[in-house]
């Protein structure tokens, strides 16, 4: 099992919006697409509260290939996202990095 950890860092003021359509648009069509979230985290306390940390389990990189791309072409997830972005963009930037659990790890 590997994890990508990705941060969503939104444009000021938009990070109701990109929690919103993840709560009601993205999570419904990742779970279509078979695509496992180990959570997401925003900041309490800290350098910025306008950014959205989250965790997805793959079982390899070519699961994450397969299964990203066919939801990042997916006609549903195109539409509902210019919908969302229809009074300009939700997020100015977006970081990720692959993580291999280590051996006295609680998740494996």
């Amino acid at each position: 099992m590997i994890y990508e950890l990705r941060v969503y860092k939104c444009v000021p003021g938009r990070l109701p919006a990109l929690l919103n359509r993840f709560n009601t648009i993205t999570l419904k069509i990742w779970e279509r697409h078979g695509i496992k979230q180990a959570g997401f985290w925003t900041t309490l306390v800290g350098e910025s509260n306008q950014e959205l940390y989250y965790l997805l389990a793959w079982e390899s990189l070519a699961d994450r290939e397969k299964k990203w791309n066919a939801f990042a072409a997916d006609p549903e997830w195109l539409a509902k996202r210019a919908e969302t972005e229809k009074d300009g963009a939700i997020v100015a930037n977006v970081s990720n990095q692959f993580l291999a659990p280590t051996a006295f790890s609680s998740v494996k």
